[in-house]
C-alpha cells in the first residue's frame, strides 16, 4: 500500500510540475506576442505621425504659394523686376508643396502592416498546439 501511495504521489508531483511548465510556457508565449504587438503599434504610430507631418507641411507650402501668387497678381501692374523674384518664390513654394503632397499621398496609400507579424506568429502557435 505504501508503495502505491508513493507512486501516486510521485505521479501527482510529476503531473503538477508538467502543468506548471505548461503554464510557464503559455505565459512566455503570451508575453512574447504582447511585446511584438507593442512594437507593431509603435511602428504604426510613427507611420501616422510621418503622414501628419507631410500633410501639414504640404498645406503650409501650398498656402504660401497661394499667398505669393496673389501678391504676384497684385504686383504685375507694378514696374521693375519685383515680379521675377515673387514669381520665383511662388514657383519654389508651389513645387515644394506639390512634392510633399504627393509624398503624403503615396505614404497614405501604402499598405499598413499593423499586427501582420503577430497574427502570423499566433497562427504558427495555433498550428503547433493542434498538432
Amino acid at each position: 500500500m505504501a508503495g502505491t501511495e508513493s507512486e501516486a504521489g510521485a505521479r501527482l508531483n510529476g503531473l503538477l510540475n508538467s502543468l506548471k511548465q505548461l503554464v510557464a510556457t503559455v505565459v512566455a508565449i503570451v508575453q512574447t506576442r504582447l511585446e511584438l504587438l507593442g512594437v507593431e503599434v509603435h511602428a504604426e504610430g510613427r507611420r501616422l505621425s510621418q503622414l501628419l507631418f507631410l500633410g501639414a507641411a504640404a498645406l503650409f507650402f501650398l498656402g504660401c504659394s497661394i499667398l505669393l501668387l496673389t501678391l504676384l497678381v497684385i504686383v504685375i501692374f507694378w514696374d521693375s523686376n519685383r515680379l521675377l523674384v515673387i514669381g520665383a518664390f511662388t514657383v519654389l513654394y508651389l513645387g515644394i508643396g506639390i512634392v510633399l503632397a504627393l509624398a503624403a499621398r503615396r505614404r497614405a496609400a501604402a499598405e499598413s502592416h499593423l499586427f501582420e507579424t503577430s497574427l502570423a506568429e499566433f497562427e504558427k502557435d495555433r498550428q503547433r498546439l493542434s498538432a
